[in-house]
């Protein structure tokens, strides 16, 4: 079977790999992109050699399509391909409201379509391994979970929409907390049930947060913290990082995902990260893919999207609050 796909929208700096990933598949129609920017849009389409559309020639082309758009505009973006029937991939977070994104999973729900959410590192070797050894017990039972998803402030923050609060809704928190809150909870199986949030700018020119720690308790009363701050000063090696270390009564598992990285040193050039691993975002769209082809959920869920969101939602409102907010989900 080859699965006809599309890029809706090309505002997300995540548009590049995914149009790569569709045209090295062999299990793949890359049909084409839309835009509601069409200057930019047939740039991209220039990129990958696949046509650029209108959203409704486009939809009525593809049996599912990848949600590259700005935050703010996730919903109108989803809805339309629910209503033409089309199966979603789309990028994080589901929205930037939590009516916004009951309103993406009900409308998929309603439709009969599979919406799977852009959360790569429950795909990264280190991932797997730490959720083997968790439900093998060898750490016994939780106590503390301390993770970080740091980054550069990059032009594209700067430049682009990322850094917008018309356009991305917030800043760090927003772009960084789902990813090892996802990672969390897939190990675990346990839920954010309650979240205290700083929020700081350390930056100028920057109109969000690129600062951002959250201390957080977990349904089974362990402790849970993260620092998703974009912090990483010019001059290190590699973009970022995305950790997580999980301490039970009987021992610690230290995860690393982008840890298969090797130091280059060049003359006049510094230092930089190659990284040789495996690439997450291969699993995730082959896990997609294979989604729709057999009628299952992908393995990030809507709903996971959904408590997701509710929680970097939660962290916004404690941090304008100053306390501590608990954490609504939709049962």
């Amino acid at each position: 079977m080859t699965l006809r796909m599309g890029i809706l929208s090309t505002a997300h700096v995540h548009t590049n790999g995914f149009g790569s990933r569709l045209n090295a598949r062999a299990d793949v129609e890359f049909v084409g992109v839309t835009d509601d920017d069409v200057e930019r849009g047939r740039e991209a389409a220039g990129r990958f050699d696949v046509e650029f559309l209108e959203p409704a020639a486009l939809l009525s082309s593809v049996d599912a399509a990848i949600v590259c758009s700005t935050n703010v505009t996730r919903r109108q973006w989803v809805e339309r391909a629910a209503a033409a029937g089309v199966h979603v991939l789309c990028e994080k977070p589901l929205a930037t409201t939590l009516e916004d994104a009951r309103a993406v999973v009900d409308a998929c729900d309603d439709a009969g379509v599979r919406l799977g959410v852009c959360m790569p590192l429950p795909f990264s070797v280190p991932a797997k391994r730490a959720k083997e050894a968790y439900e093998a017990g060898e750490i016994g039972d939780l106590r503390v979970a301390v993770g970080t998803n740091r980054a550069w402030l990059r032009d594209r923050h700067l430049t682009g929409w990322s850094a917008s609060p018309k356009h991305a809704g917030g800043g760090a928190a927003m772009d960084h907390t789902v990813h090892i809150v996802d990672l969390v909870r897939w190990i675990t199986g346990e839920e954010v049930v309650e979240v205290n949030a700083e929020f700081s700018t350390m930056h100028d020119g920057v109109e969000v947060e690129d600062i951002n720690v959250l201390s957080m308790a977990l349904s089974d009363g362990s402790i849970f913290t993260l620092d998703g701050s974009w912090d990483r000063p010019d001059d290190w090696d590699y973009w970022g990082d995305a950790t997580l270390n999980l301490i039970g009564t009987d021992g610690e598992l230290a995860i690393d995902v982008f840890d298969q990285t090797l130091k280059r040193t060049r003359e006049g050039e510094g230092i930089d990260g190659v990284y040789w691993g495996s690439i997450p975002d291969d699993g995730l769209l082959q896990d997609f893919v294979d989604a729709v082809e057999n009628d299952r959920p992908p393995l990030v869920t809507a709903e996971d999207g959904l408590r997701e969101t509710a929680v970097v939602l939660a962290a916004y409102e404690s941090d304008e609050r100053g306390e501590p907010v608990a954490i609504e989900y939709r049962d």
